[in-house]
């Protein structure tokens, strides 16, 4: 398979106006995903679009329409909303496609551009590869005769739309009345929807993260950094504290002591608690290669199989799509609940503990940590220039590391497709196994 130049394991990330995050790309992306898409016969064809709250949106979101509507599409613009809203509502209004305007849990100065096919599933590498090739082509090739331009129409309902769907996942017989909910939305796309959300099904929420200003998003809070969730769980005396992203699509939460509860423990619990219900199908959770020893061991104890994939949440969702499953996730909060959703989506994901707790009857803390974790360390390395992993003191060193844990452990070295990071990761049944892995491969890394 071409690889890809544009796209990475997300969309299509990068610094704003530098790189490959410029109008000119976004114009470019959007005539050539709409001839990608565009079929023929008389109807009017339609893309949608939402963003979340970064300065630059507002650059690139007449850009793309500007593409699209130059191919003959027709713009629906949701405004800030959640990624899984605007899957969700491709898939709702019957679109030909949905584009999200976001660089998820990464700082301001970022963006990016992710695309979701009509069946509200993020695109496979083989269409990311077709629309990077059409992509190339001469911007006067294939435009829509005058007539026939697209119109753009920016619309007020979204948000109400994706708070009717989120709160239908929620067991009817259940409410959040008496519960006291600590809700951090990165000053980014779910700044409205989540706590009205939490709001409405009876819950006292206490919002924070809730003021974009453009540059704000995920500066010190959100599900990055969960400081400010723990703090505000503390000072509000809440139940539960639930930290979102920049987009929404992953969620980090914490117990009513301050205890951080990360994407594996919330994989485990809804694991355990449809299995019980006997709502998990096939018994077995799709998780990355990333994702705690410790859960696997605890998920093999109560009978439901582990399926480990590469990082990223669409191949998690492509695992899942493929074999049947309903349930899967990433230790960083990517939780994936394909009874409601077709990507990760951290209010649903959230929504779904709650319920927990309050069939239970039990604290948040009796009942989110479901296992111990094995020991593990995760290192970023930034990098500029050629890629670390390509020197042979590099690969000579993970293959010594990976060597030294052996059946004990396992060691994950890999380039990040969203930032230029290479990510260090072991597990093992120790710490100073895991330490001297990782530091021997930071060494290597870190020499000229």
């Amino acid at each position: 398979m071409t690889a890809r130049k544009i796209f990475g394991t997300d969309g299509i990330r990068g610094v704003a106006n530098a790189g490959n995050v410029t109008p000119e790309m976004a114009m470019r992306l959007g005539m050539a995903a709409a001839s990608y898409f565009r079929r023929e016969g008389s109807r009017r064809h339609l893309v949608v679009i939402g963003k979340d709250t970064r300065l630059s949106g507002y650059m690139l979101e007449p850009a793309l329409t500007a593409g699209f509507t130059a191919k003959g599409m027709d713009v629906v613009l949701f405004g800030p909303l959640p990624t899984p809203g605007v899957a969700m509502l491709t898939r709702s209004l019957r679109a030909d496609l949905g584009v999200m305007i976001s660089a998820s849990h990464n700082h301001y100065a970022d963006n990016g551009i992710k695309l979701f096919g009509p069946d509200g599933y993020k695109l496979s590498d083989e269409a990311e590869i077709a629309i990077e090739t059409l992509m190339a082509r001469p911007l006067h090739e294939g435009l829509a005769a005058s007539a026939d331009l697209g119109r753009a129409n920016r619309v007020d309902d979204a948000q109400s739309r994706y708070i009717e769907i989120v709160k239908a996942t929620f067991p009817r017989k259940l409410r959040l009345t008496n519960l006291r909910i600590v809700i951090d939305c990165a000053n980014g796309a779910a700044y409205k929807v989540a706590p009205k959300a939490l709001f409405e099904l009876g819950a006292e929420v206490f919002p924070i993260g809730v003021e974009p200003s453009g540059f704000n998003i995920n500066r010190e809070i959100g599900s990055t950094d969960t400081r400010a969730m723990v703090d505000a769980v503390h000072r509000y005396r809440a139940d539960i504290g639930i930290a979102l992203d920049g987009d929404a699509d992953r969620v980090v939460m914490c117990d009513e002591t301050g205890r951080i509860i990360d994407g594996d423990q919330l994989l485990g619990l809804v694991a355990q608690s449809w299995k019980a219900q006997g709502r998990l199908a096939k018994n077995t959770v799709v998780a990355t290669v990333m994702s705690n020893l410790g859960l696997e061991n605890h998920l093999k104890s109560i009978g439901v199989k582990m399926e480990r994939t590469q990082v990223g949440d669409r191949y998690v969702v492509g695992r899942m799509m493929e074999k049947g499953f309903n349930l899967g996730g990433e230790q960083s909060g990517h939780i994936v609940l394909s009874d409601f959703s077709t990507t990760g989506d951290g209010l649903i994901a959230a929504l779904q503990v709650l319920a927990v707790m309050i069939e239970t009857g039990k604290k948040l803390s009796e009942v989110a940590h479901v296992f111990d974790p094995a020991p593990q360390r995760l290192v970023n390395r930034k990098f500029s220039g050629a890629d670390p992993l390509s020197r042979k003191p590099v690969q000579d060193a993970i293959a010594a590391a990976e060597k030294a844990l052996g059946a004990r452990g396992r060691l994950l070295v890999r380039k990040s497709g969203t930032e230029p990071l290479i990510r260090v990761m072991a597990q093992a049944e120790t710490e100073d196994l895991v330490n001297e892995a990782v530091d021997g491969v930071l060494a290597a890394l870190d020499k000229d």
